[in-house]
């Protein structure tokens, strides 16, 4: 009931996804630009107790709505902890009628043939199982393209589209996540090689199957609209990628049908020393300028 009710608001309702979703080798530099430096903490089970609690602040702080925010992508470890006395992704659907998502993936490979891939995932099939506790929709996985490798895009490709099957065989809607590398000397090259590969696995996909896809912003406006029209693509999304909220959301602006899922962008500005004012009032103004730019 609930993944029929959370479809339904993905595909119809506006508003963006925030990625919460910061794992191990991202968080420091998390916390860091949330103003807690590493000598805050002294082990990694420390560390994650600050950065849940940075996370919480966002989500229970009320700016972060409904109306404007669609869903979050949570970290293993943030699904299994509580806000609000809740677990996340029940305080999330249950309270604020936000749709949670899972990443899933366990962190890139080493960079062979101007790509990187996801590292195995040999427990997937026992954290997707974990997930069906919570009321999770969907699921997040990112690979890394850096340069117009035919060979390593398809690679990269494929690996994604056969782990979404995976996961779409255990009732979750899988965000496929081949990012490019926004700093790539041959980025336009990248994405035109890139969509020719996910409009080959999308026809390979059952007719009864979706997937949503995560992309980064093209240098060419409107340049995934026919991704956004594939009737096996619910929706497009967009990951900030290093770019400033404010380029984030002028290049947004500029490729109707998609919509934001941005971290850093979306946290920019904020910071533990603020006041509880303050950081509402900048989480506003944030979330406001992301919500507008995804409407377009």
């Amino acid at each position: 009931m609930a993944y029929q009710k959370q479809l339904e608001r993905i595909k119809n309702s506006s508003g963006f996804i925030a990625a919460l979703d910061q794992s191990g080798g991202s968080t420091p530099k998390a916390l860091e630009n949330y103003g807690v430096n590493g000598d805050a903490y002294d082990n990694d089970e420390a560390m994650f107790d600050l950065v849940h609690e940075m996370r919480a602040r966002i989500m229970t702080c009320e700016p972060f709505d409904n109306e404007r925010v669609l869903g979050a992508i949570l970290f293993e470890d943030t699904m299994e902890r509580e806000v609000n006395g809740k677990p996340t992704a029940n305080y999330l659907w249950e309270d604020k009628n936000i749709v949670p998502f899972l990443k899933v993936d366990k962190g890139l490979a080493e960079r062979v043939d101007g790509v990187q891939s996801m590292r195995p995932m040999p427990n997937l099939d026992l954290l997707l199982d974990k997930a069906k506790k919570y009321p999770v929709f969907g699921t997040k996985m990112r690979s890394v393209v850096y340069e117009p490798s035919a060979d390593g895009i398809e690679l990269v490709v494929q690996q994604q589209f056969d782990v979404a099957k995976q996961i779409l065989s255990k009732g979750f809607m899988p965000i496929v996540e081949p990012e490019v590398n926004i700093d790539s000397a041959k980025k336009q090259d990248c994405e035109f090689l890139l969509k020719a590969d996910i409009l080959r696995n999308l026809d390979r996909l059952n007719d009864d199957q979706q997937v949503m896809l995560k992309l980064t912003l093209p240098e060419e406006a409107g340049f995934y609209q026919e991704l956004i029209e594939h009737p096996k693509v619910l929706k497009v999304v967009a990951l900030s990628g290093g770019y400033s909220r404010s380029e984030a959301c002028d290049r947004l602006k500029k490729n109707p049908g998609m919509i934001a899922s941005f971290s850093r962008a979306l946290t920019e500005g904020l910071s533990k020393q603020q006041s509880d004012d303050e950081f509402a009032t900048k989480i506003d103004s944030s979330i406001g300028e992301i919500y507008e730019a995804s409407k377009v």
